[in-house]
């Protein structure tokens, strides 16, 4: 009689919730740091349909204009999360023990796939400089030395045989610099992401000359945790549930593709953000893993690149800076 009796109370807990409720997730406020660009799409959709909302997470944007103020911000715990590029000063702040992780996948270069293209200059591209193997001896423009263009730069011209000393590098801070450098012919050819490669090929200044995912397999950008946010694992993990949930919205549409209507609503949650037209965004929306899943093998191939052209100091391995439990554990629940 005493087990049906409580067997009765479990169920009618489980049932009825006659017995106390679950406690609500307190409020977190969340400082996260973006570039405008297409490979922050499920951070967009996940703001724009609430889902940080439902896991009761207040989300302060904060906007920058390159990958590497973003990595110094998200180390230093003056933002929470950080949404950029993996490049060689973030890998150097693991190095010299700053506990930041990489914690989940924002955009990966895939085969098939817009996200970064190698662009020549609509003259430069004329007069033959239509290949990798065409960069020797050309100036080529990047954001920063030790960012991902940086890094997919040598990846693709030492695939074709050449080193990043065959070509003279152009570091020039911003995207819009780079872009502004193309077009007054500054430089002959660079490396941009959507929604710029669009938009500079609409404008008629520069030329396609290969996708970088078409070369290399790549985990371009990444979402980083911050030391201190780190700390608070119920608000990172809701973090990561909200953005896994992005994550399967995005994938759904953008790169299944068989709902015409989410994809159109994808488009124009994602133009809104990045503030381009919603022609140019589809035109090139980028692969992004359908759970937020990091590449993980490949972080580690990006150490190694960075340590042997000497970009790193000190020593690091992969899982000392790639940290996938806030998400295996979103995924849990």
């Amino acid at each position: 009689m005493k087990k049906l009796l409580l067997l009765g109370l479990a169920l009618c807990m489980l049932v009825s919730g006659c017995g106390s409720q679950a406690k609500p997730a307190s409020k977190a406020k969340v400082t996260l740091g973006m570039l405008r660009l297409t490979s922050s799409a499920p951070l967009f959709i996940a703001l724009d349909k609430g889902f940080f909302t439902q896991e009761n997470l207040e989300i302060d944007p904060q906007w920058f204009d390159a990958a590497q103020p973003i990595a110094v911000a998200t180390a230093s715990s003056k933002i929470d999360v950080g949404a950029t590029g993996i490049t060689a000063s973030l890998f150097n702040m693991a190095a010299s023990g700053q506990n930041l992780a990489i914690v989940a996948d924002k955009g990966r270069e895939q085969k098939g796939f817009s996200s970064s293209a190698l662009m020549a200059g609509t003259a430069a591209y004329n007069q033959g400089i239509n290949s990798i193997e065409a960069l020797k001896g050309k100036r080529i423009g990047l954001t920063q030395k030790g960012s991902t263009f940086h890094y997919m730069l040598g990846r693709m011209l030492e695939a074709k045989g050449l080193k990043l000393e065959d070509v003279t590098i152009v570091p020039l801070g911003k995207l819009s610099a780079v872009m502004a450098a193309l077009e007054s012919k500054q430089i002959d050819a660079c490396i941009l992401n959507e929604p710029n490669i669009t938009k500079v090929q609409k404008a008629g200044y520069g030329k396609l000359v290969v996708q970088v995912g078409d070369v290399i397999p790549y985990q371009t950008s990444a979402i980083f945790y911050s030391p201190d946010f780190m700390k608070n694992k119920d608000a990172a993990v809701r973090f990561m549930r909200a953005y896994n949930k992005a994550c399967n919205y995005y994938y759904e549409a953008a790169v299944e593709k068989k709902d015409a209507k989410k994809l159109e609503e994808v488009v124009n949650i994602v133009a809104k953000y990045v503030k381009a037209p919603a022609e140019d965004i589809k035109a090139g929306l980028p692969y992004i893993d359908k759970d937020g899943k990091l590449l993980v093998s490949d972080i580690a191939t990006q150490i190694k690149w960075y340590t042997d052209n000497k970009m790193i100091s000190g020593t690091l391995d992969a899982k000392d800076v790639a940290n996938t439990s806030f998400l295996d554990e979103a995924m849990k629940k």
